[in-house]
């Protein structure tokens, strides 16, 4: 990643020791007692065994073009080519454009200044990543197939200089047997992207928005824009001889009794062959099942009264104990030809009904394995706008934080993207609940999702997607049909917007798929949602405010009207709402560049890179005069929000079980932003607020008490 790495200091890991977390450390996985256990046995590898490459082993380089050159000119090798706008360069894989291009030298750190601004050229090139392929993988098997992952936004997967798959999606994986396209030596695999839209960013209109890239990329209150193209995540090479698991889905749940487990394994396998179902912890087998791959195409297996399980706790409630569902596939020999392993847990979740909601309210109180809870927790945005270059410890260091602060449930909005697996395994080890929306969001104009059929059934082909790869994480708690979604389309706005858009046809869609693929898991239709949406103080107590976003700024004292319209509350749960804060000053200087640090106001560009966050006025009114220095306004700012956010949750939670939860926009910053509502900063270094939320969390995690 660009960014450097800077740690949480001495005073913060001081604090963050101080935080006695009630849940156990992160867990491996513990024996489940009292049952007869078999080891998993070595099965000798079949003749027909299934290889695997990983591509980014390979050397790949990365030219760019004006845009279609290089289809009109038709060539097969980008080496050939030195007429390009930019030539052959290091491109790891995964990886972004614009970090191959950083490290090259061509284009600045867009984190820097005004950077960002002098990028924009790279979005308005077409871009072709070129490797060779081996030529000991040619004719290796009777199917090659190219997987991959992550490719951010449109173009085609070419061999040879020949398109062989367009692809135009960056929620979905794309796949494609290379076998027949190849050459018997000198192959060379190239993806080229297109230039992206042009614009899908905070401010249009919802119901225009229909190419599927991650919007936060051009631009939202919270980072500049940086329009990321490239290669996001893992490209393989499967080789396969004869058969194949193409897909393995898990659902587990638990029984009444809260002590018996439950545990479907499903999916499809294409060509002859056994399979050998287990369910395995430490690797000692608990149970197992040898099924032909017909019956397993028709519906697999589904075991019920397993036990003794362990059941699986939300952060704060527990342990977390895991098992491994492996699946191997097994020739007429019974040598092995593949195996896939998903890791699952065991935990039963219930919705209620608040204290007090109307019967035809939707249900916010959470209840897992018997137990009620206070859902506390934190919006989740993407950590860079080039995710590609993400990696799992950077998921890593941030989510210890958040585990150590009792954060129990991570939100994944809606502007950005599923998540690299690892993010989502680390849910599973931590204890985060995971509520997940599909890639739709507000915009301003209209907050009304396209209506057209062809849209309709490419966030349908969005949505299987998701669940195919999501729904066997025992964190995860719902799905949510996207961020701040409402029936206002222009001309036609309904007087309800935040309840009447349940009746959209891509809502009515998501509700089908859900029902016959994930039907024990929630399904929320948007959020906010119900009679009103935006949460304010002159609705406050008037039984209109299901789930409520907002404010997420404030003026005044934090005991004035900010404290009123939390003592105030009547909502079931507020997941998104917040309050601004400068990062450190240390950081500003970091990242400011050439441009001023002082004073921090809508003169200064550097600040209004992000002006909806520019607090420099509430000051001078508070104190009558303007800050002395960056030092001073950096700390009232940081005061300023953990005095809000602690007041704002004490009350909240002091609802508690009128109010199922509160969830706070946003944890991280994604951008080295002067200000933001972020509880965390670009590198990864708490808040004052985080960690003075996180003790009150757990002193109600000790006492139970708001007090």
């Amino acid at each position: 990643m660009s960014d450097r790495s800077i740690g949480v200091n001495r005073r913060q890991f001081v604090e963050l020791s101080m935080l006695t977390v009630v849940a156990t450390g992160l867990p491996g996985v513990a024996s489940a007692d009292g049952l007869t256990h078999s080891t998993m046995p070595e099965i000798p590898p079949s003749p027909w065994r299934k290889q695997i490459h990983d591509l980014g082993k390979l050397e790949w380089k990365l030219s760019g073009f004006v845009p279609n050159v290089e289809l009109v000119e038709k060539f097969t090798d980008i080496r050939t080519k030195l007429d390009s706008e930019v030539t052959l360069i290091s491109a790891p894989v995964p990886g972004s454009v614009q970090m191959a291009l950083l490290k090259a030298g061509v284009i600045p750190d867009w984190n820097i200044g005004l950077n960002a601004r002098n990028i924009e050229w790279v979005e308005n090139r077409d871009w072709v990543y070129q490797a060779a392929l081996p030529d000991e993988w040619v004719g290796s098997g009777k199917k090659l197939v190219l997987h991959c992952l992550g490719l951010d936004y449109s173009g085609d997967i070419m061999l040879n200089g020949v398109s062989i798959l367009p692809f135009a999606c960056t929620f979905t994986p794309y796949s494609v047997d290379i076998a027949p396209f190849l050459k018997p030596t000198g192959n060379l695999l190239q993806f080229r992207f297109a230039p992206p839209p042009r614009y899908l960013g905070q401010y249009g209109a919802t119901s225009q928005m229909k190419e599927w890239k991650a919007r936060f990329n051009y631009y939202w209150d919270w980072t500049s824009r940086m329009v990321q193209t490239g290669i996001w995540d893992k490209v393989t090479l499967e080789v396969i001889q004869q058969s194949s698991i193409e897909t393995m889905r898990c659902i587990t749940d638990v029984e009444a009794d809260l002590k018996h487990g439950s545990l479907r394994i499903f999916g499809r396998v294409e060509g002859p062959g056994k399979l050998r179902l287990s369910l395995c912890q430490n690797g000692e087998i608990l149970r197992s099942e040898d099924i032909d791959a017909t019956s397993f195409n028709d519906g697999g297996v589904h075991w019920l009264a397993l036990e003794p399980i362990e059941l699986w706790w939300p952060n704060g409630m527990g342990s977390q104990p895991l098992y491994d569902v492996v699946a191997e596939l097994l020739d007429g020999e019974g040598n092995l030809i593949e195996e896939q392993t998903r890791r699952v847990g065991f935990k039963h979740i219930e919705w209620r009904l608040t204290a007090g909601a109307p019967k035809d309210a939707e249900p916010y109180l959470c209840v897992a394995n018997g137990k009620p809870f206070f859902l506390f927790g934190l919006d989740w945005a993407p950590i860079r706008p080039n995710f590609a270059e993400v990696l799992e410890e950077d998921y890593r260091k941030r989510m210890a934080i958040y585990r150590e602060c009792n954060v129990n449930i991570l939100r994944v909005w809606g502007g950005g993207f599923l998540e690299k697996q690892c993010f989502y395994d680390l849910c599973d080890e931590m204890g985060f609940l995971v509520w997940q929306e599909f890639p739709l969001s507000s915009s301003g104009l209209d907050n009304y999702p396209p209506d057209d059929a062809e849209s309709i059934e490419e966030l349908a082909r969005i949505a299987k997607s998701y669940i195919e790869r999501m729904q066997h994480h025992a964190s995860l708690l719902l799905w949510c049909g996207g961020n701040e979604l409402q029936d206002d389309f222009t001309g036609k706005v309904s007087p309800q917007p935040c309840l009447t858009i349940k009746n959209h046809p891509v809502f009515v869609r998501f509700a089908e798929i859900l029902k016959e693929q994930d039907p024990g898991r929630r399904y929320l239709v948007t959020s906010p949602y119900g009679p009103r949406g935006y949460y304010e103080i002159k609705y406050a107590g008037k039984g209109v405010y299901w789930d409520a976003h907002g404010p997420w700024d404030f003026d005044g004292p934090v005991d004035g009207p900010w404290k009123e319209l939390w003592a105030n509350s009547d909502a079931m749960i507020h997941s998104e709402m917040g309050a601004p804060a400068a990062s450190s000053v240390e950081m500003i200087r970091r990242y400011k560049g050439e441009c001023k640090e002082f004073p921090c106001d809508h003169n200064n560009s550097l600040w209004n890179r992000q002006p909806w966050w520019i607090d420099w006025p509430k000051f001078v009114l508070e104190q009558k005069r303007e800050p002395a220095n960056l030092e001073e306004f950096v700390a009232w700012s940081q005061k300023r929000q953990s005095d809000a956010l602690v007041l704002a949750a004490k009350l909240l939670y002091a609802k508690y079980p009128a109010c199922g939860g509160l969830i706070v926009w946003m944890g991280h910053d994604s951008f080295p932003c002067t200000s933001a509502p972020s509880l965390m900063d670009f590198e990864g270094t708490p808040r004052p607020a985080l960690l003075a939320l996180g003790k009150l969390f757990q002193q109600f995690l000790s006492t139970g008490s708001s007090s």
